[in-house]
């Protein structure tokens, strides 16, 4: 079996191109079902986001999981495979694994070291579950690519320096401040920019934000979407009494934050700190006011350095992530190896409960009159000298299935405890329980999937 992903993403699909392909939530489960349906796919996840479109399979042959996939694609869309095939990039088993672990770890996302991926490739693992879309590998695969980037953000901490100006200005006035949670806010303009900030400033517990904008119908469409204050430019003054901290980004072409505005109302501020950031270009903010007391002015440079700084940090952090990348792979490819050997260890088990139980049934017609507490005991010490006997055996072959000779060593182990019925069935099982949407596997994951949903993006 081989593992395949094809993804459509920001660093070569232009958005018109990802726009016209992106899942809808309400169709997501139907979609999982008709390609977990296509020949040859015998396993699949969906990850859809504003900047990526992913599909993972397990298929059964490379050529076919690729080609099935992609025409899946084109139905489902309804967009001819010339459109958008120049666009996808097909990554092939450890490729495609090791660009999960990457897409996870934020290592894949415009934003360097993002956690908002992170809960979407584990809710798009969750959803395949839940859908019965996934087997054995995925449900082993995934758990162990959202425990790793889980782990990967909390040790090396590489979301923590802001690599957006708009996070970078939150924070310069943290820095400032400490707590936000009680400091009043005035964004000056309504663009994308000051709609960024406010939800930055919000997720680190501001409450009292308003919104003033030269066009004061789009202040209140703003204002409106954050559940926040909005006035016209001409309350600008008033609404500087009572701030701490103004953040500033329109598109004018001259200074609209003056000395003349904010001079009168030093006195009147008592001595309270006033934080101001610009992050118009043309400034929006006459930098004279820098010279005021207790005013801190900060432009766009001053934020663009602090980027470029954490940039930098976060590369250098990256690096660390993909060390740990690697090692996962290894385990994961461990773990795949061996599962090869997983029907030979229950056919040996299965033969060697056979005989003890033939056995225990003998020394029961033999010896009538023991007792139930006799019979006990007998059970168990067989029991444990089959674990004991066949401790070793297993060991080894778990240890030769990475070597070389593996097929060789299984064919040979096959032979000398003569289990190839049991083997035989304990394959037909197998393929029944990977090919069957109905399977106890599917039913049993609801637990798990409870249990893995809970798993946090930070402890």
């Amino acid at each position: 079996m081989h593992v395949i992903a094809v993804s459509l993403n920001h660093n070569i699909a232009p958005v018109e191109i990802r726009e016209k392909m992106t899942f809808d939530d309400e169709n997501l489960p139907q979609a999982l079902k008709t390609l977990r349906h296509s020949k040859s796919i015998l396993e699949n996840v969906i990850l859809s986001t504003c900047n990526r479109t992913e599909i993972y399979v397990v298929c059964d042959q490379l050529h076919t999981g690729r080609y099935y996939t992609k025409a899946f694609l084109s139905e489902w869309f309804s967009i001819k495979q010339e459109k958008f095939a120049s666009f996808l990039t097909i990554y092939e088993n450890e490729a495609a694994i090791n660009h999960l672990f990457n897409v996870a770890c934020g290592l894949d996302s415009m934003i360097l070291g993002e956690t908002q991926i992170l809960g979407q490739v584990r809710d798009a693992f969750i959803l395949a579950q839940e859908e019965g879309t996934t087997g054995t590998i995925f449900n082993e695969l995934f758990k162990q690519v959202v425990t790793l980037a889980k782990r990967a953000h909390y040790e090396t901490g590489i979301d923590e320096s802001p690599v957006s100006v708009s996070y970078a200005a939150v924070q310069l006035a943290k820095s400032i401040f400490g707590s936000l949670k009680n400091k009043r806010v005035v964004i000056l303009g309504a663009g994308e920019t000051s709609q960024l900030t406010a939800k930055h400033l919000q997720s680190n517990g501001v409450k009292a934000i308003t919104v003033i904008n030269r066009t004061y119908e789009n202040a209140v469409q703003l204002a409106s979407s954050l559940k926040a204050k909005a006035l016209p430019l001409t309350h600008l003054q008033e609404a500087m009494t009572e701030c701490d901290i103004l953040i500033s980004s329109t598109g004018s072409k001259q200074y609209i934050v003056t000395l003349d505005i904010v001079q009168p109302l030093i006195k009147k501020r008592k001595g309270r700190h006033l934080f101001m950031i610009d992050i118009a270009v043309p400034r929006d903010i006459d930098p004279a006011l820098d010279e005021l007391e207790n005013v801190f002015l900060y432009n766009i440079d001053d934020l663009q350095k602090i980027v470029d700084d954490n940039l930098t940090e976060r590369k250098k952090i990256a690096k660390t992530i993909e060390g740990m990348i690697v090692d996962a792979i290894a385990e994961f490819d461990t773990w795949l190896t061996t599962l090869g050997v997983v029907p030979l260890i229950s056919a040996l088990r299965t033969k060697a409960l056979s005989i003890q139980a033939q056995t225990m049934s003998s020394i029961e017609r033999k010896l009538p009159d023991l007792t139930e507490r006799e019979l006990k005991v007998i059970r168990k010490h067989t029991k444990s000298i089959i674990n004991q006997m066949l401790r070793d055996p297993i060991l080894g072959l778990k240890e030769s299935a990475t070597e070389p000779e593996a097929k060789q060593v299984m064919e040979t182990f096959i032979k000398i405890f003569a289990i190839e019925e049991e083997v035989a069935r304990e394959k037909d099982k197998q393929i029944v329980s990977k090919t069957s949407t109905e399977s106890k596997e599917v039913k049993g994951s609801r637990s798990t999937n409870k249990q893995f949903a809970e798993i946090p993006l930070r402890p």
